[in-house]
């Protein structure tokens, strides 16, 4: 039975969240984001090339750890209790994607563009591991390695136009924008057959850590496991034929090849990209219990509130974007969205320098954390409301 919450896990999860909002700061504040991909190789720096490439830890070590969370709730409840809550959390994601999620992304009030991102990944995930959580255990492995590894012999299959078949395929497995007439839009981010393969993947990863396995034997199964992760990343990439839609290329320098091996492809994520996040993130955990100190029991704080530190961190950056671009002669309105936030025609010139955007990060997540104890210690002391597990 496990009673207490893992520590490592929190600590991983912590950090990933940290880093996500780094992410979304850029979005909002960094001048260069309005003019082109960050990991545009020909117009990238380094710094810029890494500010991004970091947060791409971010999804999967949140979906994958969401499945491990899901087999240690099922020590406790059984199988029949926890795909009861897993169908019920699933669906509040899914709806907390569409409105909740949705406005602190736009500040729309007429929701005329829908996105499915992470949150709807991991409703729908959840809907998906409710039911596969009564196979065996082996089975639900081999599904989750067969739809990470096997999802890129998908990548030619594309539907086109705007109807039904295309927007269940860009569901499923490729990312794409539709329009639904009347003024409305759906921007499909997260495809979910390679997210639904990394929360089943952490399902599987959750038995570590029941009997018979120590923290000695876990922490060397978790040492070879991401070490291995890595290795393959490093050998399928080099083949370059497989694994990501995007292949590596040589470069003006030997330092933007590098670059450019790195730059594998998040949406839909590739096998290379969850190879290449997976691989050290399960490393950390193998020696995550060694570090105990101040800053990593306030990074637990953070880890241990996912969803609230999730919900408030986009509505703090956007409210802060909008004094931004208040103080710097934009009107209110041109922080209400009908497109992503990059792609507004109403901010170009708008932004920052890439220093600022680490300033602004570094306060934001500053911001959070008080609101974030806050909340740790009031779901301690009311275990018995049943809706905080939702939140």
């Amino acid at each position: 039975m496990i009673k207490n919450r893992i520590e490592s896990i929190d600590l991983l999860r912590g950090i990933v969240m940290i880093f996500m909002a780094l992410d979304h700061v850029r979005d909002y504040f960094h001048a260069d984001a309005f003019l082109f991909d960050p990991v545009d190789l020909s117009q990238t720096n380094t710094v810029l090339f890494f500010t991004r490439w970091i947060t791409h830890f971010c999804a999967p070590v949140f979906v994958f750890l969401s499945g491990t969370s899901a087999f240690l709730v099922g020590q406790r409840k059984g199988k029949k209790e926890l795909s009861v809550f897993l169908v019920k959390r699933g669906l509040w994601l899914i709806f907390l994607e569409l409105t909740i999620v949705n406005f602190s992304w736009f500040f729309n009030i007429h929701f005329s563009l829908l996105t499915l991102f992470v949150i709807w990944a991991l409703g729908f995930g959840m809907l998906v591991l409710a039911a596969c959580i009564h196979l065996p255990w082996k089975a639900i492995l081999g599904i989750g390695i067969l739809l990470v590894a096997g999802h890129n012999m998908l990548d030619s299959v594309h539907v086109a136009g705007d109807g039904p078949q295309a927007i269940i395929w860009s569901m499923l497995h490729d990312p794409s924008f539709f329009q639904l007439g009347g003024g409305y839009s759906i921007f499909i981010g997260y495809s979910v057959i390679p997210w639904v393969g990394v929360m089943l993947l952490g399902y599987c990863f959750g038995i570590l850590y029941r009997a018979p396995y120590n923290t000695l034997i876990k922490n060397r199964v978790q040492a070879y496991m991401g070490s291995a992760l890595i290795v393959l990343f490093v050998v399928i990439r080099l083949i370059n034929s497989y694994g990501d839609p995007h292949p590596w290329s040589v470069q003006t320098t030997p330092w933007y090849t590098v670059l450019s091996f790195l730059d594998v492809t998040k949406y839909p994520p590739s096998l290379l990209y969850v190879l290449m996040t997976l691989g050290p993130a399960i490393l950390f955990l193998s020696i995550a219990d060694r570090f105990s100190n101040a800053l990593t029991k306030a990074v637990i704080v953070l880890g241990r509130v996912p969803m609230f530190y999730y919900l408030l961190h986009i509505y703090l950056i956007h409210i802060l974007a909008l004094f931004a671009a208040l103080l710097t002669g934009y009107d209110a309105s041109a922080m209400v969205f009908h497109t992503w936030v990059s792609n507004s025609t109403e901010l170009k010139g708008y932004g920052f320098s890439l220093g600022v955007v680490y300033l602004v990060w570094v306060g934001v997540v500053l911001l959070l954390y008080p609101l974030c104890k806050w909340y740790e210690g009031y779901k301690a002391a009311h275990k018995s409301q049943w809706w905080l597990s939702y939140l």
